[in-house]
């Protein structure tokens, strides 16, 4: 009997149902002999034992559903050390419950975090695989993960619709975008959206470049300038302090975009708009690409599976899906790289980084 233990952990995202569906119909194609424990709500499932014996046609009809069947929750992995507020000990909790059940293996979908935790898992002996989840796309080892391209699409089509009244009224409009602590899903956002300027965590940037650039547009005739700002975007004075510096500074303002709101004001005479689509960038159906992505990862680690090579992330590279070692995935956020030749390309087309 083949015993598999599955669990999505942190943020959702779309095409974790299909990520999850892709593991278990490509096992099923191999085997019969097979029992799947779905955990509830991510290693919390997992700790405290919370699960569900599920059967293949639990996996049926999920392709294209967002979310995750399974629910999911944070788990900080500087707490996974720390007991738990009844004193129990989280990691030893969650080896009892794999070794209880007679796991063959655990599957974790999830995004740096929870990465960070499966390899703490694997080095306490477990066999452990895992799949690239966030909107983020900000998981080392892995060019894409899935569910970035649906927030994209998400975060593009949100820049479309302000088009019409920025230009309909002649306002500066910014639209702050996901991403956590980088600019890729800003970035592709931004380039596809015609957003005359972007601004990103990893290009710290100058309020009064970002003014010129609205004035330039003005004297060309263009009354209006998008601007998409990645939620993690910093300016170079804030970018100079100590980290703790920087937190007071940002704490001034609900978020980004209202400080350089805020600041544009001060600066000229136009009219300021933010518009912030939050949580509707992870929700509802995965895109095909998502759906397609999900379903090779998902399908490569149930063959990772079936040959018991645990310790590993299914990955894409150069559209071909590989196996990366989890000591080398964990804790390694994949930044965008300032000299990259898309933000060069960008800038080609004229579009500022308030730099």
């Amino acid at each position: 009997m083949l015993r598999v233990g599955i669990l999505t952990s942190g943020g959702d995202c779309q095409a974790l149902n299909a990520a999850m569906r892709g593991v278990v119909k490509a096992i099923y194609t191999k085997r019969d002999d097979v029992e799947i424990y779905g955990f509830q709500d991510g290693y919390k499932g997992l700790m405290y034992g919370d699960f569900k014996v599920l059967e293949s046609r639990d996996f049926s009809g999920i392709l294209t559903l967002g979310g995750t069947i399974l629910g999911t929750s944070r788990q900080p992995f500087k707490l996974m050390r720390k007991p738990d507020e009844n004193g129990l000990d989280k990691v030893e909790e969650m080896k009892q419950t794999y070794h209880k059940l007679h796991l063959n293996c655990l599957v974790v979908l999830g995004g740096n975090g929870s990465h960070k935790t499966a390899n703490l898992l694997r080095e306490e002996g477990l066999n452990v695989v895992t799949l690239p989840k966030t909107i983020d796309n900000d998981l080392w080892g892995t060019d894409m993960t899935f569910g970035f391209q649906s927030a994209v699409d998400i975060a593009t089509d949100t820049i479309d619709r302000i088009h019409t009244t920025a230009t309909s009224h002649g306002r500066v409009f910014i639209i702050e975008v996901m991403g956590h602590k980088v600019g890729h899903v800003t970035l592709h956002a931004g380039i596809a959206g015609g957003a005359d300027i972007i601004l990103l965590p990893e290009i710290p940037y100058d309020i009064d470049v970002v003014v010129r650039a609205i004035n330039r547009r003005n004297k060309s005739g263009k009354k209006f300038t998008i601007i998409a700002v990645a939620e993690g975007a910093i300016s170079k004075e804030v970018a100079e302090l100590p980290k703790k510096a920087q937190k007071e500074a940002r704490a001034k303002y609900p978020s980004v975009a209202y400080e350089i709101a805020d600041k544009i004001s001060e600066r000229t005479d136009q009219e300021v708009r933010i518009t912030v689509p939050g949580h509707t960038q992870r929700g509802g159906s995965p895109c095909p690409y998502d759906r397609v992505l999900a379903t090779r990862l998902g399908a490569a680690a149930a063959e990772m599976i079936l040959e018991e090579d645990y310790g590993k992330m299914a990955a894409v590279r150069n559209n071909e899906i590989i196996r990366v070692p989890l000591e080398e995935v964990a804790g390694k956020l994949k930044y965008l790289d300032p000299d990259s030749s898309i933000i060069r390309e960008a800038e080609l087309t004229g579009i500022s980084f308030g730099i």
